[in-house]
């Protein structure tokens, strides 16, 4: 009877240029996020322990927890919200089409009884109320003429709902059943992100003009604005309440995080900044974060979860890796610790250690795409997509010097003689060749294509299989 030991979860999905938006339950300490058409439940102190949601028919945008933690929302880019419970295989409570467009954001009402969603409505609604169990509209929600980002449900009574868009507008609803109070425009690109605090005092807009503004939650009158000082040079994309409501993290295309203390008046300054550890490219941006008990999460364009302690910031990260792209090849090596090398679509190629997991992904310069990967403890083969295989040295997590032959059409499969390691066999639609050294030592014509070979580990015999 086999039975499943561990799971290596994928990464958000990400996208230029956007912010993401991840959740979280502060009692069970899970969060959620979404890649592909799935949603991913992984618990901060379990990093091994993950769930996952695959029954939506499109890519799936954003997940909630219902307040009780007993639900989940997920919503998708063709305007459904499905929801379903925690427990029994996730069983359906209901589904809704709720706008005509993608959803980009969700929230719950503090009391669990009603939902708002946020997102693209195609030139009609861009923001919808509605009762859980029966779908029933709650409101009216005029005031926006694009895309609404991100919308949230003020978590104390009288209950308001504030939403922000590309249309850089701030709009303030009050209800139930809603309806449009006022708007306003400080903002001048972009609102990504919006967010009450938990006390439901103050209300919170971050924007690509690199500004955060702090309403009052109850009238939706302007307060103050995070201090500029030591502020973001690059667009903010998500924000996050502490508990306490003193402080707010805040992630920004400038490739930081911040801790802001807030003020009673309204105002904010930071009290610190969060490097990112990464090679400080395009994929270091940070497009989410989440403020949840102890942690300070972040996720940078490349899908890399931090996980910082907020008691101790200055504490080195955990780093969460994994694939964003399907997943095509791993291979084991054997050394004094097993690693498991993983390579997917977008040739990404992550090291994962049986026992804790995440390991980080592999630095190389060359990052194309990659159908075969073999691994030795200094090195890696690799074959794509352009007739081409590579050996690569390794030095822990860093991929050194490339050398390449050509083998004059696509590899199919590619295998390493483990104990002569420079002796290596590639699968071509017309047969085998056989490498040594990186030199083609034969080129043997089978007449029939080959999909499938291994090399024995002495070198000395090799089993083909062929697409019949």
């Amino acid at each position: 009877m086999t039975s499943l030991i561990e799971t290596y979860a994928c990464a958000p999905s990400t996208e230029r240029g956007r912010g993401i938006l991840i959740s979280g339950d502060p009692k069970t300490n899970s969060i959620l996020y979404c890649n592909a058409r799935s949603v991913f439940i992984r618990y901060l102190d379990r990093p091994l322990h993950v769930a996952v949601y695959g029954d939506h028919s499109y890519p799936v945008t954003v997940a909630r927890y219902s307040p009780n933690g007993e639900w989940i929302a997920s919503a998708d880019v063709s305007g459904i919200i499905r929801i379903w419970g925690t427990h029994n295989d996730f069983v359906l409570k209901n589904e809704f089409k709720v706008l005509s467009g993608r959803i980009d954001d969700l929230q719950w009402s503090p009391d669990g009884l009603r939902i708002v969603a946020s997102g693209d409505g195609k030139g009609k609604s861009f923001v919808r109320a509605f009762m859980w169990d029966s779908g029933s509209t709650v409101g009216d929600f005029d005031g926006h003429s694009k895309r609404v980002l991100s919308c949230h449900f003020k978590p104390t009574r009288p209950f308001r709902i504030a939403s922000c868009g590309e249309d850089f507008l701030v709009n303030f609803y009050e209800g139930p059943p809603f309806k449009f109070k006022l708007s306003h425009r400080e903002h001048s690109n972009f609102v990504n992100c919006i967010r009450f605090s938990p006390d439901g005092s103050k209300l919170i807009s971050v924007s690509s003009d690199k500004k955060g503004i702090i309403y009052d939650a109850k009238t939706g009158d302007t307060m103050g604005q995070l201090s500029s000082e030591d502020g973001h040079t690059g667009s903010i994309y998500a924000v996050s309440w502490s508990g306490d409501g003193k402080h707010v993290l805040t992630v920004s295309a400038d490739k930081t995080a911040k801790i802001w203390e807030i003020f009673e008046d309204g105002t904010g300054k930071v009290s610190k900044t969060l490097e990112c550890s990464g090679s400080g490219g395009v994929e270091d941006m940070l497009v989410g974060c989440l403020w949840q008990n102890g942690h300070l999460i972040t996720v940078s364009l490349s899908g890399t979860i931090n996980l910082y302690s907020a008691s101790d910031p200055d504490k080195q990260p955990l780093c969460l890796s994994g694939h964003m792209k399907n997943v095509n090849t791993l291979t084991l090596i054997e050394s004094n610790e097993k690693i498991i090398l993983s390579s997917s679509f977008d040739g990404s190629i992550l090291r994962w250690t049986p026992g804790t997991g995440h390991n980080g992904k592999l630095q190389r310069k060359d990052s194309s795409q990659i159908k075969c990967l073999v691994a030795t403890k200094e090195e890696i083969m690799t074959s794509g997509y352009d007739n081409k295989v590579w050996r690569i040295s390794l030095d822990q997590d860093k991929a050194g010097e490339a050398e390449h032959i050509d083998v004059g059409s696509q590899p199919k499969d590619l295998s390493q003689a483990i104990n002569s390691p420079d002796l290596a066999l590639v699968s071509l639609d017309s047969g085998v060749v056989l490498l040594k050294d990186m030199q083609i030592l034969s080129n043997i014509n089978l007449g029939f294509s080959v999909t499938a070979s291994v090399i024995a580990p002495d070198g000395s015999e090799a089993i083909v299989g062929g697409q019949d």
